[in-house]
């Protein structure tokens, strides 16, 4: 796949693709990684529930760094929604809260529904989730019986394709941004089809530029572990954002931004440019400045 990377201190920097597999906690891979490279530094960019599956992406080293920037990439799952019943978690770990079975709808009226979904919405967060209120995780007060309100969100749900119709099942595809909840969405397309709908099955099939095809099974990896022959699987730290424009710097110009110094280089179509090495090895994130045209590093990974 792709060399092993390594910073100027000789310290592993990189990140690791991993397709998840449903039972474990996300929390549960980063953990699992941490044992097989002997690197304590190290973590995910966006959390898979234990029931869902695929691409959960793991970074090392220098490049936790990235992870704000990394995390608010966008999202694509094939999510699996049933119809007829609606939840409390709105997945299929819930108690049964409504609905009308038989499900009296067409593929059709599904379609035009679905659509009604795609743009920037306002989307409530499910109440079993693990936002803060007033200091306590929704899901703890949800499981105490407590009474709360989850304040709406703005998304964005860039497309929605219905894959396929098996009712009262339907596998959708979905393309969205950081912090769309699906299990909402699955909720709340059963609300507006009034017969109430929950999520079943959730795999995620891209997050931010790396896709099914760059991740390696967890099985996979462990077994790596155990062969010693890991880094195979490690891609440089530049890849993560490698949807930003590169700037690529000389050796003096990289001196100077280990230093926090301005560089000049030509603007170019972002304001935002990853700070790349000759050798082509993340040195740092940049952000145009207009009044002085000169390049500002707000982000160094070469010390």
């Amino acid at each position: 796949m792709y060399e092993e990377s390594f910073n100027i201190n000789n310290a592993i920097s990189g990140v690791l693709v991993v397709d998840k597999p449903v039972g474990l906690t996300s929390h549960d891979v980063v953990q699992i990684i941490r044992k097989g490279t002997n690197i304590r530094r190290a973590g995910h960019t966006g959390t898979l529930d234990p029931r869902a599956s695929g691409v959960l992406v793991v970074l090392l080293g220098p490049a936790v760094r990235l992870s704000e920037y990394v995390s608010a990439s966008d999202k694509r799952y094939q999510a699996v929604v049933r119809l007829g019943q609606s939840t409390d978690t709105y997945d299929a770990e819930g108690r049964i809260t409504g609905g009308s079975s038989p499900v009296n709808i067409t593929e059709d009226q599904f379609e035009n529904e679905l659509k009604t979904f795609i743009g920037e919405i306002e989307q409530v967060p499910p109440p079993y989730s693990a936002i803060k209120v007033k200091g306590k995780k929704a899901y703890d007060m949800a499981r105490d019986g407590e009474e709360f309100d989850l304040a709406p969100r703005t998304i964005h749900v860039y497309n929605l394709d219905l894959l396929e119709w098996a009712p009262p099942e339907a596998v959708i595809d979905v393309y969205c941004s950081s912090g769309t909840y699906v299990r909402s969405l699955a909720h709340d397309l059963g609300e507006k089809l009034g017969c109430g709908a929950h999520l079943v099955g959730l795999r995620r099939t891209k997050s931010g530029r790396f896709t099914l095809r760059d991740a390696v099974p967890l099985r996979k990896l462990r077994e790596s572990f155990d062969a010693g022959n890991w880094y195979q699987y490690l891609i440089p730290a530049a890849e993560a954002l490698s949807d930003w424009p590169a700037l690529e710097l000389t050796n003096e110009q990289v001196e100077a931004v280990r230093h926090g110094i301005r560089v000049q280089s030509p603007a170019l179509q972002s304001n935002w440019a990853r700070g790349i090495n000759e050798q082509g090895e993340l040195v740092a994130l940049m952000e145009f400045n207009t009044e002085s045209n000169e390049w500002q590093p707000k982000k160094v990974f070469f010390s």
